[in-house]
């Protein structure tokens, strides 16, 4: 995969070959990716939506299940919507910023981003330390979009994959909001 995406980089940085019509591919093949990602999350949320409103005769017919621990929402994940949707904001201030061409403001808004996401991330990080299951790392796409600005990949001609980026990171916002 990080073989495929160098290539990726180099084709669209170095060698200039991403015209118009392989961005929109590539935006296309990574909504598709998000699509999918949002019918597969759809299956979990449904059937824990089906399992807590109607529970199972195997479970003793309560839920949630005994032995199952809980998260209180109003601890943190009440801090991390905020830090979250402010995240959210700077990275939406990042494109602006890119589409104008104003490069220095982008690195801040992505610096920012980037600071938000790690906050976040650390918060979560407290948060799954606690629960029986583990931490995922999106804020990692977040990080390469902020080195790849800094080192001037990103034009306002070419940077599909920072809107790749973006476009993940306002529906993990989505799914923080569902959950």
């Amino acid at each position: 995969m990080f073989v495929w995406w160098r290539d990726v980089l180099r084709e669209s940085t170095l060698e200039g070959h991403h015209t118009k019509v392989v961005q929109l591919g590539l935006r296309y093949g990574f909504l598709l990716f998000i699509v999918s990602e949002v019918m597969f999350l759809f299956a979990f949320f449904w059937a824990s939506s089906h399992s807590s409103l109607a529970p199972a005769v195997e479970i003793g017919g309560i839920w949630p299940p005994k032995g199952i621990w809980v998260l209180d929402p109003w601890e943190i994940p009440f801090l991390n919507t905020p830090i979250l949707l402010s995240s959210g904001a700077a990275v939406t201030w990042a494109h602006h910023a890119i589409l104008a061409g104003k490069e220095k403001r982008a690195v801040y808004a992505l610096v920012a981003t980037v600071s938000l996401a790690l906050v976040f991330t650390g918060f979560q990080g407290m948060e799954y330390y606690q629960a029986p299951f583990t931490i995922s790392d999106s804020t990692l796409f977040l990080i390469i979009c902020g080195i790849r600005q800094y080192l001037g990949h990103l034009t306002k001609e070419h940077h599909v994959g920072f809107e790749a980026a973006a476009w993940y990171w306002h529906f993990v916002d989505v799914l923080k909001e569902d959950s």
